[in-house]
């Protein structure tokens, strides 16, 4: 489908109110103090000011990748499931932050990511039947929460017992 976003100014507002809601709470949950500093990481875990620049670049493109898939849905039916998979994918994204940082449970967090992985999965496979663009929006989220899960996993293996 080929179509330009002008005139589509609520479907634009929405996905960037969205994404700032769940970057805003996600932000709020990830308490970078003493608790996070002090846990064991491998070598190659990115330097923190790099989360927020990387967060922001995935939110926008995951915004517009929920703007193309909104406009190009043919009824309510696909609007209503493309509103649920990006509604889900937050909540699932604003969890981890939650697990991780807040109740301090990376081992939990481990688990919930699997969850998240598989919400960006669900999106790229729903979403590509209306826009095949948002498979290209959607994948660096794809590859940076399996990035982000592969650190999980070893900040768990080297805080054992749970953590810190």
């Amino acid at each position: 489908m080929n179509f330009r976003l002008r005139g589509q100014r609520r479907p634009v507002l929405a996905a960037a109110a969205a994404a700032v809601c769940v970057a805003i709470l996600g932000g709020l949950a990830s308490d970078i103090g003493p608790w996070y500093r002090a846990l064991n990481k491998p070598s190659w875990n990115p330097p923190d000011w790099l989360f927020g620049p990387a967060w922001t670049l995935i939110y926008a493109l995951t915004a517009l990748a929920g703007v193309y898939s909104w406009v190009a849905a043919r009824d309510a039916a696909e609007r209503r499931a493309v509103g649920w998979l990006f509604a889900i994918n937050g909540t699932l994204n604003v969890l981890w932050s939650l697990l991780f940082f807040s109740m301090r449970r990376p081992d939990w967090a481990l688990y919930e990511v699997a969850l998240l992985w598989l919400s960006i999965l669900s999106l790229i496979l729903y979403c590509r039947r209306l826009d095949r663009r948002t498979t290209w929006l959607l994948v660096p989220y794809l590859l940076w929460v399996s990035f982000a899960a592969t650190l999980n996993a070893v900040v768990v293996q080297l805080n054992s017992p749970c953590c810190g």
